[in-house]
Parts: C-alpha cells; sequence; structure tokens
C-alpha cells in the first residue's frame, strides 16, 4: 500500500505509479480476452498528460468536468488525471437519460466533458454552450485525442506535464455525484477527497488488497460504490482491474471470470440473486442428493465448489452493496461457504457505513460499523419506545465519510442533517451490543398499520422473492390499508400459466404464516413488465405503485 501525505485523489495518482511500476493498473476484456492493458507507469504518465491537457482547455481549479463514459481503462485515468488539474469530477450514469444528464450539465456548471462514441448520443448540442468541449476518450491513438469545440474537431497532442498543476485540499470539494434513488429525485452529492480517501482506507478493515490481488469492475464507475472500493482503493494497493467492454450479461461475465480469475469483487444483490434462482437453485432444489435430509450437505458442498468454479476458482471477497440480499439467496451463500460480505452506505457516506469481512458476521446483518464512523438509531417520529435491546428507528451518521452537502441545493442540504449534525440516511435499522448493523428498510417505504403498527415492505419482498415463481416483489398499502404484492413472475412460473393463480395463493399463505397478523398481505396482483430500476438495480418504488 502506498503511503499518503495527503488524503487526496491527486496524491494517489501521484504515488501509485512510483510504488507499482510495471504493474498492471487496468486493462478490458473484450472479444473473448484481456487486452489494452495499462501500467501504473503508463497510468501515471497518462493521468498528468490529461491534467495538462485540461489546462490547455482553459480549465483552472474548481471547474467541473463530467464524465460520461462506460467503464474502461481511460475512465480511471480521466478521473485521476482531472484531480490532479484540480477539477472537480462529474460522474454520469451512462443509463441516465439525455434530459437527465443534460439538466445535469447546466445543473453543475460544467466546464468539459468526456465523450465517448457510445455515449455521445445522449448529449443534446441545442441545449449545450456550443463553447463546451467534447473530449473523446475511447479513441486515444499516438498520445492524441479528439476535441469537439466550436463547431470544430480537432486531434490534439495530450500536452507534456505540467509542473504547475494544483490539486485541491484534504477537505475541499472532490466529486459532485448525481444519485439514481428509488423515489426518482436526483441529487448532486457533493464528497471531499477526505470522504472519499478516508472510505478507501477504511475499507481495508474488510479486505485487504495486495499488488497480486485481480478485480473484475461490473459495476458502473460513475457509482460511488464502484469508484472508492472497486478503484481507488484497488489504485491504492496496486491491483490490477479488468473492465468488461459492454454489459455484464451471463454470456459475457461468465467467460470474463474464467480469463480473470477475480480475487475480489463488488457488486449489487441482483447481480448474485440471479445467478442463484437462474442456474442454482432450478438444478439443486430438484436434486435426490438435496432433497435427502442426509445427504444434503454433500449437494450443497457440490453446489458451492461450482459456484466458486464458475467465478474463477480464486475469489476470496464478494463484496454485496447497494441493498439488502435476498434472504433465500444469502442462506445458500452461508451454506457453501461462498465468501460474500454485505455491506450498508449511501451515496452521501462515500459510501461506507458499515461492512464486513467474509464470514465474520450474523445472518441478515451489513457488517459492523466503520471505526472512526459514528451510527446512532433515533426512533421515529410517534413510535412508541420499545424494551429491546435492538431498538429500532432511524439510521444516523457522522464522521469523515459524511458529504460536504447537496450542491447548489441548501434546502435539501438543511433536511438531511439534524440540528446537532447528524446525516439522516433514511433508513431503518437496529445495532446489536457488537455495532452490528441491520437493515429493516426505507422511512418512506413504511406502511402503517392499521393501529399504527410499522409494516416494513422490504422483510415481505424478501420473502416472496425466495419463491420460485417470483422475479421481482414489491409490496404497498392500498387506499383501503390493504397490504398488497405486486409480482413479476419469473419465466418457470410462467410456463404454469394454468396453475399459477392457484400457486400464488398457496405463496400467500406460506408468507402470511411468517409474518404478524398486521402485516399480512391481502393479495398478490400480476405485473407483467419488470420494474425500473436505479443503476444498483433497486426497483423505484414510487414508479412500481403509480404503474399497477
Amino acid at each position: 500500500m502506498i503511503h499518503l501525505e495527503r488524503m487526496t485523489i491527486a496524491e494517489i495518482a501521484v504515488q501509485a505509479p512510483v510504488r507499482f511500476k510495471q504493474r498492471t493498473a487496468f486493462a478490458l476484456y473484450s472479444n473473448g480476452r484481456i487486452e489494452r492493458r495499462v501500467s501504473y507507469a503508463e497510468f501515471g504518465i497518462l493521468s498528468a498528460r490529461f491534467a495538462a491537457l485540461f489546462r490547455l482547455l482553459g480549465l483552472r481549479a474548481g471547474s467541473r468536468l463530467m464524465l460520461l463514459s462506460e467503464n474502461r481503462p481511460e475512465w480511471p485515468i480521466v478521473f485521476f488525471g482531472a484531480a490532479r488539474a484540480g477539477l472537480v469530477n462529474v460522474p454520469v450514469l451512462t443509463d441516465f437519460s439525455a434530459e437527465q444528464i443534460n439538466t445535469i450539465v447546466l445543473h453543475a456548471g460544467v466546464s468539459a466533458i468526456c465523450v465517448t462514441e457510445r455515449t455521445t448520443y445522449k448529449l443534446t448540442r441545442e441545449t449545450l454552450n456550443p463553447a463546451l468541449p467534447l473530449i473523446y476518450i475511447d479513441r486515444i491513438e499516438n498520445n492524441r485525442v479528439r476535441v469537439l469545440c466550436q463547431g470544430r474537431e480537432e486531434r490534439l497532442t495530450l500536452p507534456e506535464p505540467s509542473q504547475e498543476l494544483d490539486s485541491t485540499g484534504e477537505d475541499e470539494l472532490s466529486s459532485v455525484i448525481y444519485t439514481s434513488g428509488t423515489c426518482g429525485h436526483s441529487r448532486g452529492v457533493m464528497l471531499s477527497n477526505r470522504n472519499l480517501v478516508f472510505t478507501a482506507l477504511k475499507s481495508r478493515s474488510l479486505v485487504k488488497i495486495f499488488p497480486h490481488d485481480r478485480l473484475l469492475s461490473v459495476l458502473p464507475l460513475a457509482h460511488t460504490y464502484e469508484c472508492t472500493l472497486g478503484l481507488i482503493n484497488a489504485v491504492m494497493n496496486g491491483a490490477s482491474t479488468t473492465y468488461l467492454d459492454r454489459a455484464p450479461s451471463q454470456s459475457v461475465l461468465f467467460p470474463a471470470l474464467q480469463a480473470v480469475r477475480p480475487t475480489a469483487m463488488v457488486t449489487v444483490p441482483l447481480f448474485i440473486e440471479k445467478i442463484y434462482r437462474h442456474s442454482v437453485a432450478p438444478k439443486l432444489l430438484t436434486q435426490p442428493l438435496y432433497r435427502c435430509f442426509l445427504t444434503r450437505p454433500l449437494a450443497l458442498y457440490v453446489a458451492g465448489r461450482k459456484l466458486r468454479a464458475a467465478f474463477g476458482s480464486s475469489l476470496r471477497f464478494f463484496g454485496i452493496g447497494g441493498a439488502p440480499l435476498d434472504e433465500a439467496t444469502e442462506s445458500f451463500l452461508r451454506k457453501v461457504g461462498f465468501p460474500y460480505a454485505p455491506g450498508y452506505g449511501l451515496t452521501e457516506t462515500a459510501p461506507l457505513v458499515a461492512g464486513t469481512a467474509p464470514y465474520r458476521f450474523p445472518f441478515r446483518s451489513a457488517g459492523s460499523v466503520l471505526k472512526g464512523v459514528d451510527v446512532r438509531i433515533v426512533p421515529l417520529e410517534g413510535q412508541v419506545a420499545s424494551d429491546s435491546k435492538m431498538p429500532v428507528g432511524e439510521i444516523q451518521v457522522r464522521g469523515p465519510n459524511v458529504m460536504l452537502g447537496y450542491y447548489n441545493d441548501e434546502q435539501r442540504t438543511c433536511e438531511a442533517f439534524t440540528p446537532d449534525g447528524w446525516l439522516r440516511t433514511g433508513d431503518i435499522g437496529s445495532l446489536d451490543r457488537k455495532r452490528h448493523l441491520f437493515i429493516r428498510g426505507r422511512i418512506k417505504a413504511m406502511i402503517l398499520g392499521p393501529s399504527g403498527e410499522n409494516i416494513y415492505p422490504e422483510e415481505i419482498e424478501s420473502l416472496l422473492s425466495a419463491s420460485h415463481l417470483v422475479e421481482e416483489a414489491v409490496v404497498y398499502g392500498d387506499e383501503r390499508g390493504e397490504i398488497v404484492a405486486l409480482v413479476v413472475l419469473s419465466e418457470r412460473a410462467k410456463t404454469m400459466l394454468a396453475t399459477v393463480g392457484e400457486k400464488l395463493d398457496e405463496l400467500k399463505a406460506i408468507v402470511n404464516k411468517k409474518l404478524a397478523a398486521f402485516s399480512r398481505i391481502h393479495r398478490i396482483e400480476i405485473r407483467e413488465e419488470p420494474f425500473e430500476k436505479t443503476a444498483t438495480q433497486k426497483i423505484k418504488r414510487l414508479f412500481a405503485q403509480l404503474s399497477r
């Protein structure tokens, strides 16, 4: 690991190339093979050249640089290069609509945009300043890049690194990251250098990354989870990260896993849930060895070995964040000894609040609160105090990981913090005596029962999703106060349409036996289309309810 004199992104970009030199920093998996390898030495030179290019184009310290690109080796080169020039990175999810992206350009006051051929179509030139430079980062040939500005296209040579570049300070703004929340309200989260570097440093308590480690990136780099744990942490420790040249469908993913044989990955629940539901569970649950109680451990052992082999047989850390993991999937992963490690956080906490190493946490927890971070559980308004040793309430956070605020939005910033300075997460949870954090759901999603009881729809959705009949589920309270489950059927369920109604009635009865009387499902309705999701594959709950 490098020694940091200052907790800044620019400092990492300067120190890592010196420390790790010819080791591979980044690579691309394309056309069935690993190519476009970039060493740490090359990364250092290119990031410095891009910093000089930004200055040549008239950008100065504090200018906003939008990074609108799919995952590729050039993404981190530009990200760190911008930091070396003292710019503020504005990474944008490529899944955002053209309207959202153009709104962000204007709201953030962007001075230049780094794009690729795949993403440039989302920029509406009519709404952008013609003087706004577009820098194409997917075709860097002989240190020359394509730049479009004032209607003219040029091939500019990346300048020699300058010694006059200014990076930002530890507590100054480093990135503005626009969220894709479940309620559909995108906000520009302002993160300082200290926010990002602190979280990356503290992630070593979850997994120690070494220069021999290999990471496979499957989440967007514009999301803080991948950016902090999968990029900044990897570069600080000299690891090699490979990116996919397209979306991680099974036809692309599994060959890539065999080629890279990753030792560490970070992902979201839906990624592993789909593998379990579609590839593992259908075979395992019908297997004679599994159906017999005496031979079930053997069936699980075999299934676990096959799953680890599918991931390249070298995996020692499989981080899962962004949403709670489905209970059935977690139960399987735990039984077969798969090295999964849940965590909890928000973009506003850069993003980690709690996490864990594999095998060292209670079932259904999100790990333990990071050292240096304070968490308190505050009873909800009108909630009766509980005598439980683990009271439930809003999770509130304070520490070096907490954002500076929302960009150009004082009202939302004030609403996000308590009068005594704690961040309101909007999540409901509880802490045990060892500081393990348990997540119950979102305050906005919580349903009020007939006698004032708190009903957490996420817990009911987890029970429903454990069934082979259900691909996705959203639970809500209708206008009559009845609990309704809106489900998307699995492919298996669609083949038994003649009996699916009867099977769903059986499922409702099974789930209701596990629930308190006030939170039982009144009816299950079928939805034909999948729910709209955020970049981390969380269902946009308002959309789900309004479109039933």
